[in-house]
C-alpha cells in the first residue's frame, strides 16, 4: 500500500515534458483521459502488490500514458491479417477487392465524378447505369438494378414484385442468411405473404400448382448457398419452375444468394450454378450477393426482366437501399474483370484463393515458413502439416478445400497463448487452433502480409 503514495497527481503529470510533449498533438481532453486510465491502472497496481516502484517514475508513466493514448486514437475498423484460411470471412469484411477496384476508389473518393449526371446529354443521370450495361452483357439479362445487399435486393424484389399478395416458395428454401436474419422475415417486412409448400426435404411440382390461387404474385426459388439437404431429397428445377410460372401466369423469382458468373465445374469439386444459368432457364428476376463468389464490394444486384426492373427503379423503397458512389466504383471494376474468364481467376482475389491447388499451396507454405524462420527468433518454430480450407460467407457449405497449413509454435506459450496475443497485436493476425496446433492457412495469406507477421511472431518472444 505504500506505493499509493508514488503515484502522482493529474496536474503533475501533465507538465511533464513527454505528456507535454503529446498535449501538443492530440486534444487536451483525450491526453486527459489518457492520465486519468493510467493513473487508475497504477492505483489497482499498488493495491494488488502486483507492480515493483520502477513503474511510477515518470519515463515510466509518459510510455504508459503514451500508450493508452496510441489506444484510444486507433481506428475501430482496422486491418487485420487473415491465416484462418476462410476466403469469404464475414467476420473479417468477406471478400478482399482486386487491385483494379483499388484504382478506381482512388479516383473516385477523392474527386467529384459523374455519379448521377448524363455526360453526353448535359442532365441528370442514374447511378446505376454505371453497372447495368455490364451485368447486362455479363450475365445476358434485359436489365439490372443494384442495391446495397442481397436481402435488400430481395426485399425491394418481393416489394415491387408481389406486396399484398402471396410468394410461393418451398419449405426447404426458406433460409436464415446470417445474424438471426431469416428469408421469411425479410418476405413479410415486403408486405408479402409467404405460402410454403412442400416439405423440408422434398418439393415436386404439383406443390407448386397446387398453392396457386388469385392472389399468387410470385413463385420464389431460393438457392441454398449456406447449407444443403442431403440423402432422400428432390427439389423443383428453375427450368421446372418456369415452365410451371409459364402455365400458371405467374412469374418466378430466384435468390441466388452467394452469386456466380464463372464456371467453376473444373476447378471447384462441388457444383455451383451461374447466374446466366437461371437467365437462360428464363427466370424473370435474379438476385444475388456482389461480395461472395463474385469478390467484388457488399452489394445486392438484381437482373432480369426489363419491365420488372423498370418497375424497381421507380419504387419509393430504392432510395432507402441505393449504394454510394465508392461501392459502384469498386462494384464496376470487379465485374469489367469478369469478361475475359481467363483474367477474372487471375485478378479477383476470392476467385484466386478459392481455387489455388494443393501443390501451389505446398509450395507456398514452404516459401512463407522459410521466410519466417529467416525473420524470427529461434524460440519461434514452424513446420507444415496437411488440413482443409473454407470458403465461408455461407458459400459452398459442403466445400472441404486440400491445404498445407503452417504449425507455430512459440517457447512457453501455448496454442491458446498464442491465438490470443497475435488477436491483441497492433495489425491483429487471425489463424485457428485445431489438434492443440496454432494454424496458419497460406491460401488466405497475403503477399504484402508477411513483414506484419514476422514482426506480431517476434513481439510474442519479447
Amino acid at each position: 500500500m505504500q506505493q499509493l503514495k508514488l503515484i502522482p497527481k493529474v496536474d503533475r503529470v501533465l507538465e511533464w515534458e513527454g505528456v507535454r510533449r503529446l498535449l501538443a498533438e492530440q486534444p487536451r481532453e483525450l491526453v486527459l483521459k489518457a492520465v486519468r486510465q493510467v493513473l487508475d491502472l497504477l492505483r489497482a497496481g499498488a493495491r494488488a502488490g502486483s507492480l515493483d516502484d520502477a513503474a511510477f517514475a515518470e519515463n515510466a508513466v509518459c510510455a504508459a500514458v503514451a500508450r493508452e493514448l496510441r489506444m484510444l486514437t486507433r481506428p475501430s475498423l482496422r486491418r487485420v491479417i487473415n491465416g484462418s484460411g476462410i476466403v469469404i470471412h464475414t467476420n473479417l469484411g468477406r471478400s478482399i477487392l482486386p487491385e483494379a477496384a483499388r484504382d478506381a476508389l482512388n479516383t473516385i473518393a477523392f474527386s467529384y465524378s459523374n455519379l448521377e449526371f448524363d455526360l453526353d446529354e448535359g442532365v441528370r443521370g442514374s447511378r446505376y447505369s454505371h453497372v447495368e450495361a455490364l451485368l447486362c452483357e455479363l450475365t445476358g439479362a434485359e436489365a439490372a438494378i443494384v442495391v446495397n445487399n442481397n436481402a435488400a435486393a430481395v426485399l425491394l424484389t418481393l416489394s415491387a414484385m408481389a406486396a399484398g399478395r402471396e410468394a410461393v416458395v418451398s419449405r426447404g428454401e426458406l433460409v436464415e442468411i446470417g445474424g438471426s436474419f431469416r428469408i421469411p422475415e425479410v418476405m413479410r417486412l415486403s408486405g408479402v405473404t409467404l405460402r410454403e409448400v412442400g416439405t423440408t426435404n422434398r418439393t415436386h411440382p404439383k406443390d407448386y400448382q397446387n398453392a396457386v390461387n388469385e392472389d399468387t404474385a410470385v413463385f420464389l426459388k431460393v438457392h441454398c448457398s449456406n447449407f444443403a439437404v442431403l440423402g432422400f431429397t428432390k427439389e423443383v428445377s428453375a427450368e421446372e419452375m418456369v415452365e410451371l410460372g409459364k402455365k400458371a401466369g405467374v412469374p418466378v423469382l430466384a435468390d441466388m444468394g452467394s452469386g456466380n458468373l464463372v464456371d467453376l465445374s473444373g476447378k471447384l469439386p462441388c457444383p455451383e450454378p451461374t447466374v446466366q444459368d437461371f437467365v437462360r432457364a428464363g427466370v424473370d428476376v435474379i438476385t444475388f450477393s456482389g461480395d461472395k463468389l463474385l469478390g467484388g464490394p457488399q452489394a445486392g444486384i438484381i437482373v432480369g426482366k426489363k419491365h420488372f426492373i423498370e418497375a424497381m427503379k421507380k419504387h419509393q423503397l430504392l432510395r432507402a437501399l441505393r449504394m454510394d458512389k465508392l461501392t459502384l466504383a469498386s462494384l464496376e471494376a470487379t465485374l469489367a474483370l469478369y469478361r475475359d474468364e481467363m483474367v477474372a481467376f487471375k485478378e479477383v482475389p476470392t476467385l484466386r484463393m478459392l481455387t489455388a491447388t494443393l501443390p501451389e499451396l505446398t509450395a507456398r507454405a514452404r516459401k512463407i515458413a522459410g521466410q519466417l524462420r529467416r525473420r524470427t527468433p529461434d524460440a519461434v518454430s514452424f513446420k507444415l502439416t496437411d488440413g482443409f480450407s473454407q470458403a465461408g460467407g455461407g458459400t459452398l457449405p459442403l466445400l472441404n478445400l486440400p491445404t498445407m497449413l503452417i504449425e507455430v509454435a512459440v517457447d512457453g506459450l501455448s496454442p491458446n497463448d498464442i491465438e490470443s496475443r497475435l488477436r491483441g497485436m497492433e495489425i491483429p493476425v487471425i489463424g485457428r487452433i485445431s489438434k492443440n496446433a496454432f494454424l496458419l492457412d497460406p491460401r488466405t495469406l497475403q503477399d504484402d502480409d508477411l513483414p506484419d507477421l514476422a514482426a506480431a511472431l517476434t513481439a510474442l518472444v519479447g
